[in-house]
């Protein structure tokens, strides 16, 4: 059975997510530049990805005086939110205590961020 598309940005166009919301509006040649700053990739490979992006609603295209240029469709906060949530809902049945509990117990998280989490929580506004 084939598997359904996720609404949700591969790893790669997550990559090619965070170059157009740094850039703005680029061509193909600055998004191959972006890229290729972090791993090799082939022009061909990421106007692919694009062309899936674009079906998936991820990015759009505009004509530009050499060519298209493309830009993110969705947020980064909505793009965030997004996996956050997927993460908490599939990893951590929904709990975000349980994901600081686990990033605890891991020792993930430096005593700078403890800290500033500490903060974060004492800053925020109580929920009723």
């Amino acid at each position: 059975m084939a598997r359904r598309a996720s609404k949700h940005p591969t790893d790669v166009e997550l990559e090619i997510l965070h170059v157009l919301w740094d850039l703005g509006p680029a061509s193909l040649g600055q998004i191959c530049d972006a890229v290729n700053e972090q791993r090799p990739f082939a022009k061909t490979t990421v106007a692919t990805v694009l062309s899936v992006m674009l079906e998936k609603k991820l990015v759009k295209r505009s004509r530009g005086s050499r060519g298209y240029l493309w830009s993110a469709r969705v947020s980064r906060t909505a793009t965030t939110e997004g996996l956050v949530g997927r993460l908490l809902d599939r990893m951590f049945d929904g709990s975000a205590q349980r994901l600081v509990a686990h990033l605890l117990e891991e020792k993930r998280l430096t005593d700078r961020e403890r800290e500033e989490i500490k903060r974060l929580l004492e800053s925020a506004p109580k929920k009723r």
